[in-house]
């Protein structure tokens, strides 16, 4: 499973192409799936990802948590390089924080083969998945009133469903990840060539396809 929504900083390198990586070669290890298998930093992840960098203040204040927890929990993320210090930003007396390029990757067969490994992607995946579900609420009780009709009317809430193989499945997600490495590359130098006086609004894409588990009862 993968939570592809660091940061996109123009400083930044651009991450390596989803869509030409093995499965889960860039997943988390045990030591790294630990760290992050924490409830409260899952949601710094989460609003790092979402909304952008912040400092350990400001997301305390979202998060109602204490700087001090905060803080801990940032400097546990960084030591794995989940995310990293945005040393563009602030004047030196706080820290800022980003995501890593690349985003996050989790389940890779080495850590769902212990009991403990299963449990921490569990936790990580559910936090990610309520996330997702909390934003998408929002939206659709205050998406019009706060972005109008026209923002409205370009945004996508698809289901689908098809009749697959495994190996179709498989293609798909590549295909998926292909197609969105060459939208945000093409995007990134079209905003080099409007400038800043486009405007942009931070959008989360939303993209699930599996087996219904189901459809073995029907």
């Amino acid at each position: 499973m993968s939570d592809d929504r660091s940061d996109e900083n123009p400083a930044a390198p651009a991450p390596q192409a989803a869509g030409g990586r093995r499965p889960f070669e860039d997943a988390l290890g045990m030591p790294a799936l630990r760290a992050l298998a924490h409830p409260l930093r899952v949601e710094i992840m989460n609003e790092l990802s979402d909304f952008g960098p912040a400092t350990a203040s400001m997301l305390a204040e979202r998060l109602g948590e204490s700087s001090g927890a905060t803080s801990y929990h940032l400097r546990q993320l960084a030591k794995h390089a989940i995310i990293v210090e945005d040393t563009e930003r602030g004047s030196g007396r706080e820290r800022w924080w980003r995501m890593a390029p690349g985003g996050v990757t989790i389940g890779s067969p080495e850590t769902l083969g212990t009991p403990a490994g299963r449990e921490a992607n569990e936790l990580i995946s559910l936090g990610w998945q309520q996330n997702n579900e909390r934003r998408l609420v929002a939206f659709l009780r205050r998406g019009l009133d706060t972005f109008g009709f026209d923002w409205m009317e370009s945004s996508t809430l698809s289901t689908s469903h098809l009749e697959v193989t495994r190996e179709q499945l498989a293609e798909f997600g590549r295909e998926y990840y292909a197609l969105q490495d060459r939208l945000k590359a093409k995007w990134k130098a079209e905003a080099t060539e409007a400038g800043a006086d486009v405007e942009r609004k931070r959008v989360q894409v939303q993209f699930n396809a599996f087996p219904l588990v189901e459809q073995e009862d029907r």
